[in-house]
């Protein structure tokens, strides 16, 4: 598809991705704040860099813990990620960069499941893509500012991943409240419960 006429290089991005999708994902206006220059550079060295393709486990335990977790929810994730070897590099990388970034892998795959439905492709009607609908202005305040990379698996996993504790952080660990800044709705209580909710359903013991 085209981009066209007079369209700008992002609206014609944003507008090509979103091309036959099944309707724009559910996700909030997040706001954009000022950080100052550590936390810029220390959010920018947490996304810089590649992933290994492959979770790193370091030992027989870890290991067992992983394939004990893939298979508890690689068959809840059928519905959402049909082709096995799609689920199996999906799973992989979240288990990598949700435990890089002090998440708990439950938290990421409701907020995955309620931001995206698990659409690698979703575009909200606010600009947020990918998995998991990283706003547009975050490519440019800590990454490259290609905003084609959000569309990225692992990229977008680790950007969203180190917002996300970024955004924990400044709330003190309240997943409430933290929930609600990355949507861009601090202190509402419709997005939190529903990513919570949903949550629930993927919880394991090595969560």
């Amino acid at each position: 598809m085209a981009r066209p006429a007079g369209c700008t290089r992002r609206q014609g991005l944003l507008l090509i991705a979103s091309a036959g999708l099944p309707g724009l994902s559910w996700a909030g206006r997040q706001i954009e704040e000022p950080l100052s220059d550590a936390v810029r550079s220390a959010l920018s060295a947490a996304v810089a860099g590649a992933a290994p393709p492959e979770p790193v486990l370091s030992t027989a335990a870890h290991r067992q813990d992983f394939e004990r977790w893939r298979q508890h929810v690689d068959l809840r994730l059928t519905r959402h990620l049909t082709h096995p070897v799609d689920r199996a590099e999906f799973l992989q990388t979240l288990w990598y960069e949700a435990r890089r970034a002090g998440l708990s892998l439950s938290q990421v795959l409701g907020l995955v499941q309620v931001e995206s439905g698990f659409r690698k492709y979703a575009v909200s009607s606010a600009g947020a893509m990918g998995y998991m609908q990283v706003m547009p202005f975050w490519a440019q305040l800590i990454g490259d500012g290609d905003l084609a990379r959000l569309f990225h698996m692992q990229t977008n996993l680790r950007f969203g991943c180190v917002i996300l504790r970024h955004l924990l952080d400044r709330e003190n660990g309240d997943a409430f409240m933290g929930l609600g800044r990355y949507n861009g709705s601090r202190g509402q209580a419709a997005y939190p419960n529903a990513v919570i909710a949903a949550q629930r359903q993927w919880r394991h013991d090595v969560d």
